[in-house]
């Protein structure tokens, strides 16, 4: 990465799936995911549990003396739905309170393989940095050609003038742990003019009026 600014990274929220999936290999990765971001000295935040690929990638952490931080709603707790979690547990009321902490604790985010959970946080994040709401890198581990469909589908509603080519460079892809942590580290945020006026501060009392041709 020589001649590349590369940003501080202390903390990484990692999305993924409370199941292990159908392929051996998610597992293996989630693992040595959290063995990379062990060996760099990066904490990992994530949803809480055990479960599936979430208790393989918290396991991996911790196994190598790094913060694990599980953010998890009061509701699954009640019954021990997910498992213990591996490290520090912060409890919250809402799924929206989760992912705004999420946001605010980590300075990355990594999406790896999961169902409708995961991809509503990946792209929720996304958004929010669409907004200009953080700025904070994210990426998909494609493990196996697992988001290969959605990398397509993405690249689809870009040509369908959906999705503006600057927007579509938030949305990072890497097949390896390690060269998707050095494209975070590598990422230079390009926020879309227009919506870079927008102030989010809880004191604005009005935001900038939008170009309505806007894509969002």
């Amino acid at each position: 990465m020589e001649g590349v600014s590369v940003r501080k990274i202390k903390k990484i929220c990692v999305f993924c799936g409370a199941n292990s999936g159908k392929d051996v290999a998610f597992v293996n990765a989630a693992f040595h995911l959290g063995e990379v971001l062990g060996k760099r000295k990066i904490d990992l935040v994530y949803g809480g549990g055990k479960l599936g690929l979430m208790g393989c990638v918290s396991t991996a952490v911790a196994q190598h003396e790094r913060q694990v931080l599980g953010i998890i709603p009061s509701a699954f707790t009640i019954k021990n739905l997910v498992g213990e979690t591996c490290g520090k547990e912060i409890k919250v009321a809402t799924m929206q309170e989760r992912l705004v902490m999420m946001m605010e604790l980590s300075d990355a985010f990594i999406a790896l393989p999961g169902g409708f959970g995961t991809l509503e946080e990946l792209f929720q994040m996304i958004s929010w940095a669409q907004l200009n709401i953080h700025n904070k890198p994210i990426g998909v581990l494609n493990i196996n050609g697992f988001f290969n469909g959605l990398l397509s589908f993405v690249d689809h509603a870009v040509k369908q003038e959906f999705i503006t080519p600057r927007a579509r460079k938030i949305l990072i892809s890497a097949t390896t742990a390690d060269e998707l942590v050095d494209k975070l580290q590598a990422f230079r945020f390009e926020p879309d003019p227009a919506l870079s006026k927008l102030k989010w501060s809880p004191s604005s009392s009005q935001k900038e009026k939008l170009d309505l041709t806007l894509r969002l």
